[in-house]
């Protein structure tokens, strides 16, 4: 009877163990070399702990109850065993049920082996020392306690006695974890009474005479294992449960949600508006940091003050801020660069945050296409913008951007909080506790201590309009497919085909049916503000940027137009004409006469003072405008100085004073050294692009699952492998770098010439041989192979079990012996 679970792998079908692959990706994360490998790899720590990770509470509950009820000397249990401890309850459920979560587990290999005799995968233990949250039996820890549990009806008449306080502190350890801490020095003191009798407890009037621990303890309910901790007996813990059963209640399904569906239209109405109020508040925090970049700390990230003046201009608080910021970032829009006149990458001082090239890509994009990229970086980022403003480990601030706000883990908690509302009925909307409650049940090893994590999510996905009005939108549930698929690829790090192909995603078509289709003209008003009756298409909003001031956002935007906003479209080259021609060409009502005159009065004035470099000069044809510049109590800190009638002069710069002369009402325009008119938009400074993570890598905790007929390949190969490794046991002894023993003694290894001459031999015979030799790696070898040919220094010889030629350097030849 075979008892090795690389036994069990190896007597399995091909189908099978491939099935299995497919179910715990990581154990082919490398491919093992055989089957012996593969099963110190299904049973390491590590994999054992993955796999566990993905059970569900009443799964993980029906494995407790095959390690409680196996034989402590065989180490086996069954399936009626298994069956008969979950139904123990008071409310057991349906034999179906338990042998369906056996059936998971045996096709995870947790328990493999027949009905009759199932075995738990190593490891299990270890990564889960409480089965069902109770301690280890009273054999393994105290003689005494183990003496007092085998007496049923005196454990029972020591747990009657405890006082009220001991008995509530019994009942906190039964529901598990069974091990708890003492303050130091409460369990110092000796022992009261013997092996047989129980400690006083009547002092006082009932009262104990000293903690409810130490009582435990005295009277070996508790015991000691360690300075300050005490642990639970099983067989107490068993006891203190006999009303619920021996694993505690058990629910076969997840907890019912109370919230009934919505009307779906309404959901994703909700969170679509706020898709453009995400898409919004990103672009003008990047604008903002184009016109003013936030240094990088020297601690790395960006710091308060620079937070706070983004939260103000994007109008929102400061978490919210430093949520945009770091999807931003994750998609590739932000990033650092040295300041300028570094010559070095150093970070710290010397860096700053501002957008990068794909921001101008960003920017062309559809209202859609731009939401899908920021909510995919946000789902797929291994950052943790809630950790922002928190203390870290060294009581020290957590900055936005730095790299303490990393978590390798928040991709896949944004999966999973995604995925208990996509399981829902859709625009259902439960409450964060009833989602917590379903991630307690599915996978209680992953949910349990990463609550805080998990309310974080339910927020960031409705500030990025992937839920609205608190259930999840048609377009987020394509969304969320849609990642998942790729990273179940078998190239998790490939694109996805739609974006390969260049067809815009069906998150990104279902999200287009629900805005509101971009518009390319405005309304102009009488007191010169500008009304945009929807989301403007990129060109009207690029052309806007210049012309116009903004005001207000949403359905319906607000710009106006201003004399500074007319003199900064002519310095970025407008004419009078262009403009007229925009606004009759934009505009649905009739431009009003004041813009026109408004326009033709700033043009007039633009350019009729020239700005150069001399420290500065300002030049006009128009003597009597220069006299009035020279005389402008206003400009008195530029300290003019006229040179000719048509010139000043000034030791300031060039900027300095164009500022100057514009704040004071004119309108200069710069001229380069041949006296040409120097008309250009802003130049704008960007970071070096960065990929988004979307296309870098998915979930740092998720292995790609393969498909099948990949998987077939790769069984195959574990399977040439486990050859190969009996093969090579099979080796004579001389071959393998060893001697031949024979009733006389050993006998010498074959020289070079006799392992040459049996090589010719079985070249004539076209016979098989077995071959030892030395790798590059100096280490000893064997392989079965038939000769091919010999010359030139080399052994051309094939392996018939892979069908492989290979090629063997004679010097490195050890000892050649044919197969009988």
């Amino acid at each position: 009877m075979t008892t090795s679970l690389a036994d069990h792998l190896r007597a399995l079908p091909d189908e099978s163990l491939a099935a299995l692959l497919q179910l715990r990706p990581d154990l082919v994360v490398p491919v093992p070399a055989d089957v012996t490998a593969l099963a110190v790899r299904a049973e390491s720590r590590v994999s054992v702990a993955r796999a566990l990770d993905g059970l569900d509470q009443f799964t993980l509950q029906i494995l407790d109850a095959a390690r409680l009820t196996r034989h402590p000397e065989e180490g086996t249990t069954s399936t009626d065993a298994v069956l008969a401890m979950a139904t123990a309850g008071p409310r057991p459920p349906a034999p179906t049920s338990v042998r369906g979560a056996v059936d998971r587990l045996r096709a995870l290999f947790l328990l493999y082996g027949p009905e009759s005799a199932l075995r738990v995968a190593g490891s299990v233990d270890e990564v889960a020392p409480y089965p069902a949250g109770l301690g280890r039996p009273a054999a393994e820890l105290d003689p005494r306690a183990a003496a007092l549990c085998a007496d049923p009806a005196k454990l029972r008449r020591t747990l009657l006695a405890a006082p009220p306080s001991a008995r509530a502190v019994l009942d906190r350890l039964a529901a598990g974890p069974p091990v708890g801490s003492v303050p130091p020095g409460a369990l110092q003191a000796p022992a009261v009474g013997t092996e047989d009798d129980l400690p006083p407890d009547t002092t006082n009037g009932g009262a104990p005479t000293g903690s409810p621990v130490r009582w435990l303890v005295d009277a070996r309910l508790l015991v000691r294992v360690s300075t300050g901790t005490v642990e639970l007996p099983r067989e107490v813990g068993q006891l203190l449960r006999r009303d619920s059963g021996p694993l505690g209640p058990l629910r076969t399904s997840p907890p019912p949600v109370a919230a009934t569906p919505r009307e779906p239209k309404l959901a994703d109405s909700a969170g679509a508006g706020q898709t453009m109020e995400l898409v919004r508040h990103t672009e003008a925090l990047l604008e903002s940091l184009a016109a003013e970049p936030a240094p990088v700390l020297r601690s790395g990230g960006v710091g308060v003050r620079d937070l706070r003046r983004l939260a103000r201009v994007t109008g929102l608080d400061e978490s919210g801020a430093a949520l945009v910021l770091e999807v931003a970032y994750a998609a590739g829009l932000v990033g650092e660069t040295d300041l300028p006149g570094t010559t070095t990458a150093r970070y710290g001082a010397d860096q700053q945050v501002l957008p990068t090239g794909g921001y101008e890509v960003w920017r062309a994009m559809s209202l859609a296409h731009r939401w899908e990229q920021l909510a995919r970086a946000w789902l797929t980022m291994s950052r943790q913008a809630g950790l922002v403003g928190q203390r870290d480990d060294r009581d020290r601030p957590i900055s936005v951007l730095s790299a303490e706000a990393e978590r390798a883990g928040a991709p896949a908690a944004r999966r999973a909080v995604l995925g208990v509302l996509a399981g829902l009925a859709p625009a259902t909307a439960p409450s964060p506790d009833e989602v917590l409650a379903l991630l307690d049940w599915r996978a209680p090893r992953r949910s349990r201590g990463r609550e805080a994590a998990h309310r974080e999510v339910l927020t960031e996905a409705a500030q990025l309009g992937v839920t609205g009005l608190g259930a999840l939108t048609s377009y987020g549930r394509l969304l969320l497919a849609d990642v998942t698929e790729t990273d179940e690829r078998d190239d998790p790090l490939g694109l996805r085909s739609d974006a390969e192909s260049g067809e815009p995603s069906s998150a990104v078509r279902a999200l287009d049916a629900l805005l509101p289709a971009p518009v390319d003209h405005f309304l102009v008003q009488a007191d010169l503000s500008v009304v945009v009756p929807g989301p403007p298409d990129p060109m009207l909003a690029a052309e806007l940027d210049v012309v116009a001031e903004h005001e207000s956002a949403g359905g319906a935007s607000v710009h106006r137009v201003s004399a500074a906003s007319v003199r900064r479209a002519l310095d970025a080259g407008y004419t009078a004409e262009d403009l007229h021609a925009l606004f009759r060409r934009r505009s649905r009502t009739p431009v009003p006469q004041g813009l026109t005159y408004l326009v033709d009065d700033v043009a007039r004035k633009h350019g009729g003072l020239r700005v150069g470099s001399a420290g500065g000069y300002v030049r006009s044809d128009d003597e009597a405008l220069l006299a009035e510049v020279l005389a402008d109590r206003r400009l008195e800190p530029l300290a003019f100085r006229r040179l000719a009638p048509t010139v000043l002069v000034t030791p300031y710069q060039v900027q300095r004073m164009l500022v100057a002369l514009r704040d004071a009402g004119y309108a200069p325009v710069p001229e380069d050294a041949a006296g040409s008119a120097v008309l250009t938009r802003p130049k704008l400074r960007r970071a070096p692009a960065r990929a988004s993570v979307a296309t870098r890598g998915v979930d740092p905790l998720a292995a790609p699952k393969l498909a099948m007929p990949r998987l077939l390949g790769v069984v195959e190969q574990i399977r040439r492998g486990d050859a190969a490794a009996r093969a090579a046991r099979r080796a004579p002894a001389v071959v393998r770098g060893g001697t031949t023993r024979t009733a006389a003694g050993p006998l010498p290894a074959h020289s070079h010439s006799d392992a040459l001459a049996v090589l010719q031999q079985a070249l004539r015979d076209k016979a098989l041989v077995w071959v030892g030799y030395v790798d590059a790696h100096g280490a000893t070898a064997s392989r079965l192979v038939r000769p091919v040919s010999i010359g030139a220094g080399y052994l051309r010889a094939e392996d018939e079990r892979t069908e492989m030629l290979h090629t063997f350097a004679l010097h490195r030849i050890t000892a050649a012996v044919r197969e009988d």
